[in-house]
């Protein structure tokens, strides 16, 4: 097993923006630092703060494509959102809601619940699954869709957190209940990741432009990527090895 770190991403604000980072401190039980911190509850949501609560309580990428084109920059307590069609946006999520809530609404669909306030869970990121998690996805299966659409895709279509290369499409998939070991970290996987229409949507751009489940359902699932939780802690760098144990 030859295979290393690529890329490592974070994405402060679920479904609002991404970021990318060279290197990560990760402690067990917990989810990325700087990732998923904020999430964006609609107006129909009873997300108050208080608990993890699933991705329906929020804004996201599977109803509203737009999202998928901002890009984040955290900075101590301050965030940046660029996004193609809206001025870039610099503000506290803790303090500045109404400035945020009024510069997101233009890319928000009428036919949706708007958005009404941004909570956090304090030492819990708000992941999609249940678990403090981090996502692990696999430079080859990536390329694999690619290859089934007949185009090039943007990584960051996916959400994922930590990217490797140098393993067969869909090897991730064997991980299950297994350890596998990144820079100084290991992680238990714990499920593999369903996908949703977030992934069809173009982070350059916000218009949904490519089948990506159609791509995936052709080998029979809609997964890409897996969960896992960390149950060593320690530095992640881009470049460190990968290391089944």
């Amino acid at each position: 097993m030859n295979a290393e770190v690529t890329h490592i991403l974070r994405h402060p604000i679920k479904s609002h923006g991404r970021e990318a980072v060279q290197t990560v401190t990760v402690t067990p039980g917990q989810t990325m630092p700087g990732d998923r911190v904020w999430a964006v509850a609609h107006e129909a949501s009873t997300a108050d703060g208080s608990q993890w609560e699933p991705c329906a309580s929020f804004s996201r990428g599977a109803k509203a494509p737009q999202l998928m084109a901002i890009s984040s920059r955290l900075d101590g307590d301050t965030m940046t959102l660029t996004h193609p069609d809206r001025p870039d946006l610099t503000f506290d999520p803790d303090k500045d809601q109404q400035e945020f809530l009024d510069w997101v609404q233009a890319l928000m669909p009428t036919d949706r619940a708007a958005s009404a306030r941004i909570i956090r869970v304090p030492g819990r990121g708000m992941t999609d699954s249940d678990y403090p998690s981090i996502s692990l996805c696999n430079m080859a299966s990536h390329r694999a869709v690619e290859q089934k659409l007949g185009r090039d895709l943007s990584i960051q279509r996916w959400r994922g957190n930590i990217w490797f290369d140098g393993l067969p499409l869909w090897e991730e998939f064997d991980w299950l209940n297994r350890e596998v070991q990144v820079g100084e970290a290991v992680f238990r996987v714990r499920e593999r990741t369903t996908r949703c229409l977030a992934t069809t949507a173009n982070p350059e751009t916000g218009v949904r432009d490519a089948d990506t489940l159609g791509a995936l359902s052709s080998w029979g699932h809609q997964d890409f990527g897996v969960y896992a939780e960390v149950v060593r802690g320690g530095e992640i760098s881009v470049g460190d090895k990968v290391h089944l144990l």
